[in-house]
């Protein structure tokens, strides 16, 4: 099975602290893999809310998680500080990319990289809707 190789842009428009608590944890002492998604998670809700927006509500709409695709790097423990960085790139009609990466605050290691995929949707008629222009001009090339 080929692996997944997720390239990250070089610069990301947003960064937070969140740190590791007991429920973050597996039975192997590491961060549980599908709660580091939880992890992402809870970026991308602060990453909504620091451009004055929700992921409930962007533009007038929501959003809808299309795809997400994780690689691990490295384990994380309880107590740690982890540094999650996220932007939004690689835009369509109706959505983008959210490239994230997370890495140890104190350390610097990686823990894991990847990208969640977006579309803009109207929970009212249930259908996707285009991108809103102003979310799309936050994130233009040299903004």
């Amino acid at each position: 099975m080929a692996r997944i190789d997720i390239t990250l842009p070089e610069q990301f428009a947003f960064s937070t602290e969140i740190s590791l608590n007991e429920g973050h944890i597996n039975y192997r002492g590491h961060l549980d893999n599908m709660l580091l998604l939880s992890v992402v998670c809870e970026a991308r809700q602060r990453f909504f809310e620091s451009i004055g927006q929700s992921d409930l509500e962007s533009g007038g709409f929501g959003i809808v998680i299309a795809d997400a695709a994780v690689q691990y790097r490295s384990e994380a423990f309880h107590g740690e500080t982890m540094l999650v960085q996220m932007t939004a790139g690689d835009f369509t009609s109706k959505g983008c990319d959210l490239p994230w990466r997370m890495t140890e605050k104190d350390s610097g290691r990686e823990v894991a990289r990847g990208k969640i995929g977006i579309v803009f949707f109207d929970y009212a008629t249930r259908k996707a809707v285009l991108v809103p222009e102003s979310f799309r001009q936050r994130f233009a090339i040299g903004s």
